[in-house]
Order: structure tokens, then sequence, then C-alpha cells
């Protein structure tokens, strides 16, 4: 398999993390790329550099204001007076349609939706360094390939089309979907993070080309909080090309691939003829972040029943934080496409 990977991830380098009113370190760390790396190389896989696209694939479903705020926000935020040295938000508008502020202050608190997504120097680049790494991937998969995975650091699938949040900055999953609408009418982005892709939701939730799913830990008590319940379907040509599947906090392999089967279901009736998976590893039994307990074995089992949809694939890195059994996970999902 080839694996799209650039060590510009690790330009991207967050030192703070508010968490339940607890100043921490981002779990969000440079080191998750070197690990995931490293399973990559040890399951045999072609690492190869990401072909640099420019703001192109981004700009295919985020916004111009929104491009244009984190290319310049770290170093405009630097001018304040007093500032700290990462970006963070202390202002939101109530509704997203509010007005749009001038301010760097007032800017941050319109796309930075929680303090998950602090923007330092780097964050920028290593987040334009994953969407070429997404779209390298899916542009293989065009060009014949039946399976490629895209290492991207930071992760994708909570940022929407002009709103960074939970780690996240340019939806990877998106972009390498939108990418493979240049051959494919029918597109569907599966993900299996720990964490409903409510990004990934809200840039396609008025369209029906590209259906999404998520499998995730139920949202009610659970981040993102807001979105991600079953209810939740589409919206005008969208209605009906969402899909999403919450499950009971703790939920193990039998019940996570029950869920599974549910959601391909969907899916498969969709008939896509392309497929990106939205790959967290957080669902782990050893993940930090502690929602779902999903094994080893599990995760090979997922990889397993995923390859059997027989679409021509691309395997996009989402969350997944660092354990013991990270590597070995990763290892576990990319040996089934062997």
């Amino acid at each position: 398999m080839k694996v799209t990977f650039s060590s510009d991830h690790a330009l991207h380098s967050p030192k703070t993390f508010l968490s339940s009113g607890k100043l921490l370190q981002s779990p969000e760390k440079p080191e998750r790329g070197e690990i995931l790396h490293a399973a990559a190389l040890a399951s045999g896989c072609e690492i190869i550099a990401p072909i640099d696209h420019g703001v192109g694939p981004a700009a295919s479903i985020h916004t111009p204001a929104y491009i244009h705020f984190l290319q310049n926000i770290h170093a405009r935020w630097q001018e304040l007076p007093n500032a700290s040295e990462e970006v963070i938000p202390n202002i939101h508008p109530i509704v997203r349609s509010d007005s749009y502020p001038s301010s760097a202050v007032g800017q941050a608190g319109f796309h930075l939706g929680d303090t998950a997504c602090p923007v330092g120097p780097g964050t920028y680049a290593a987040a334009l360094a994953a969407s070429h790494c997404a779209t390298t991937a899916a542009d293989l998969v065009l060009a014949g390939e039946s399976v490629t995975y895209a290492l991207c650091r930071p992760p994708g699938h909570h940022a929407s089309a002009d709103l960074a949040g939970g780690f996240c900055f340019f939806n990877n999953s998106g972009i390498a979907a939108q990418r493979l609408r240049k051959q494919h009418e029918r597109v569907a982005i599966i993900d299996v993070d720990l964490h409903h892709g409510n990004g990934t939701q809200n840039i396609f939730y008025r369209r029906s080309d590209i259906f999404t799913a998520s499998l995730h830990a139920d949202p009610a008590a659970f981040y993102p909080f807001f979105w991600g319940h079953a209810h939740e379907r589409g919206e005008a040509a969208g209605l009906g090309y969402n899909f999403n599947l919450p499950l009971k906090h703790k939920t193990a392999d039998a019940g996570f691939l029950e869920g599974l089967e549910r959601v391909l279901e969907q899916v498969e009736a969709f008939n896509p003829s392309a497929v990106v998976i939205a790959l967290g590893l957080d669902a782990s039994e050893h993940d930090p972040f502690g929602g779902l307990r999903l094994s080893t074995e599990g995760f090979a089992r997922m990889g397993e029943r995923l390859k059997a949809l027989d679409k021509p694939t691309v395997l996009v890195q989402e969350g997944g934080y660092i354990c013991d059994a990270l590597g070995p996970n990763l290892e576990a999902v990319l040996g089934a496409y062997r």
C-alpha cells in the first residue's frame, strides 16, 4: 500500500488544551505522527511524499475567509498587546450569521470553535501539508491504486467549511472525497473515529453526491455534543444522505462491529463507486479518551469488513492518541488490506 506522509506535520506542536476548565498539554502531539509512520513502515507500506497542490484542494471545500484567517492569524495575533504564544479564542458568535468581525480576537472566536485547536506559528503549514497528503492519496486512487493511506496530521473531520475544532483545521477526508468526485459520481465517507465527524457532516449536509456516515460514541455526553445524533439526516438535496449511529459509551468489539454492519448497509444502498475511510483509532480500549473499547483484533476485523466493500478506497488518518496500542491498531487495519 502507498502511504502519503509529510514531515511538515511536526510544524504543528500545540502546547495548550483546555478541558473541563483545566489547562492541559494537548494530546494531539507530533509524536502521534511518528508512531503512525513507524507502524505504516512495519506494515510493509511504501511511504511517499505528497505533491504540493497549493491551497486549491482545501479551497474546494473551505471558504476563502477561513483560509485567509489560517494563513495570517498567528502573525496578526503576535501584534496584540500581551498576546499568548498560541491563538486561542475567548469569545464566540451566538449564531454563525452574526456579523463577521475585523479584529484578530473576533475572527479567532468566529473561526476556532473550541480551545482544542490553538494556532501556532507552524499550524497552517502543517494543516496544508496534511491536505496535500489527502489529495495525493486520492490522486493515486484516481490513477488506478485500489487503496491508499493518507497519514494526515493534524486530523480533519471536526473542521467545517469555515470553522476549526477538535484538533482539526482542514477537513482532509472531505478534501479526499471531493477530489475523488473528479471521476466518481457517488462517493461515501465512512467515519469510524471515536468522535462524530461533525465538520464532515456540515460540509456535505446539503449534498446528495457524497454520502456521509459516522459510527461514534454517543454525543449526548461526549464531544462534539451538539452534532452526531441519529435524527440528523441531511437537509435540502442532502436529506437522507447523512447517517449517524451513536454507540453507548464503553461499547466493545461485538457492539462496534454490529454497528459497523448497520452503517455499511446504508453505504451499500447508496452504491458509491469510491469510498473514503475517516480512520480514527481512538475507539481503542487503550486510547486516553476512553469512550469505546475496541481491541486490536476488533480493528483487524473492522479493516477486513471495510476491505470487503471492494471499492477504490482512500484511508485518511483522523484521531487516535498516544498509547501502547496506537501503532499495533494501525498495523491491524492496514494488514487487512494486504
